[in-house]
């Protein structure tokens, strides 16, 4: 007996028209999100034309990014939740990070050189109210009151973390101010220190101070190392450990993972003896000549760490390669014995913008204050701009 083939009727599977249904409202939001992401040709959001607008040609505004703060933002704890970082709350740090009741200082003397000076006012602006004046709570401060207050809180960080430290300052004869902390003293060395050249004029200051120092070993046995810095830093911690732990070194530099400014030129110290004093007379000599030679149109701010780059790149380029390991190593430069320290530990700032300041990592030595002085300024919580800028 034949069997007669029918086809089958095909019906629509139940399950798949059920999930169809379900996720048809899904696409048509994912496609209504899309449109509203979509940039606009015209102002920045997504124009639909009808029918899709059923009242005619309708302009959908972009979602704008959230605007970053320019102050300072009153929440929790810096560093809450981040147990790498030194968590505040008022003046007090509310993590243990394991100190002792007694501070081991390296027992090394150690003198902090900077330069600063101050800028007569124009006498033709006299009587007038100054459009520079940043209130900081009750305290009102011009350019040069700032500047100062900048320059006594850098003083009493040193203080604090170093009491067996001086300060030197090496400042322009012909600017007038005055400070009365024992530990600091006034150095006047003859130079142009306008603004435009003040970054020039400081590494010939540098020259000067170390040739007068090398001098005064002539006939006497005292070594002090030196510590060369900005004058808007904060020195948080004993920093007379590194010729201790690095007894071979001559000079020390500050490095960062930066290709145009790899090196900082706010922070370089040098090791007292008669060698590390005339071997950092020469460095510098060699870093003022390409300054001179390749950078002149950027004296007024990073012509020194542009000819500090290129000295050490002439004689060492593989130093370049470890700027991105934050470790710290040693080279040789021209017969100096150079060290080089990340600038996250010893040269440290804020990466944070303002108001997003999540606390200090617990390993920094020194705090560089720019960054929050220019995220601040403008605000209730000014600090200063840079000692160049500034003053």
């Amino acid at each position: 007996m034949a069997i007669r083939w029918r086809p089958r009727s095909r019906a629509i599977p139940f399950l798949p028209l059920i999930l169809l249904l379900l996720l048809a409202p899904l696409f048509y939001s994912v496609s209504r999100l899309q449109l509203s992401w979509a940039p606009p040709p015209e102002r920045g959001g997504q124009c639909l034309p009808p029918p899709s607008a059923p009242e005619g040609r309708q302009c959908l505004p972009a979602p704008t990014a959230p605007k970053r703060p320019d102050r300072l933002v009153l929440g929790p704890a810096a560093g809450q939740g981040r147990p790498d970082r030194l968590q505040c709350q008022g003046l007090k740090a509310v993590n243990k990070i394991g100190l002792s009741s007694e501070r081991n200082y390296s027992g090394d003397q150690v003198t902090f050189v900077t330069v600063f000076t101050t800028y007569n006012s124009d006498p033709a602006e006299a009587g007038k109210v100054s459009s520079d004046v940043v209130t900081v709570g009750k305290h009102s401060y011009s350019k040069v009151g700032r500047s100062m207050a900048i320059l006594k809180t850098f003083i009493s960080f040193i203080q604090v973390s170093m009491p067996t430290s001086n300060v030197i300052i090496l400042t322009d004869p012909n600017s007038k101010f005055s400070l009365n902390h024992g530990s600091a003293a006034i150095l006047p060395i003859e130079g142009n220190y306008t603004r435009g050249n003040l970054m020039l004029q400081r590494i010939r200051s540098y020259i000067a101070f170390l040739e007068q120092r090398l001098e005064e070993l002539e006939t006497m046995e005292d070594v002090y190392h030196i510590i060369f810095t900005d004058s808007d830093i904060a020195v948080v911690t004993d920093l007379g450990d590194i010729f201790k732990i690095y007894p071979n070194c001559h000079l020390a530099l500050t490095f960062r993972n930066n290709k145009g400014q790899p090196l900082n030129s706010g922070f370089v110290a040098v090791r007292g003896t008669r060698d590390g004093v005339s071997k950092a007379i020469e460095f510098f000599k060699e870093v003022l000549e390409a300054y001179q030679l390749n950078y002149m149109k950027a004296s007024r701010m990073l012509g020194d760490q542009l000819a500090l780059a290129w000295v050490v790149k002439s004689h060492l380029p593989s130093a370049f390669r470890n700027f991105s390991k934050h470790e710290a190593f040693t080279g040789e430069v021209n017969g100096a014995s150079i060290l080089f320290l990340p600038c996250a530990v010893y040269n440290w700032t804020p990466p944070e913008g303002a108001g997003q300041f999540h606390g200090m990592p617990l390993d920094v030595k020194l705090i560089l204050l720019k960054r929050t002085s220019d995220s601040f300024k403008n605000s209730e919580g000014a600090v200063a701009e840079h000692n160049a800028e500034s003053i």
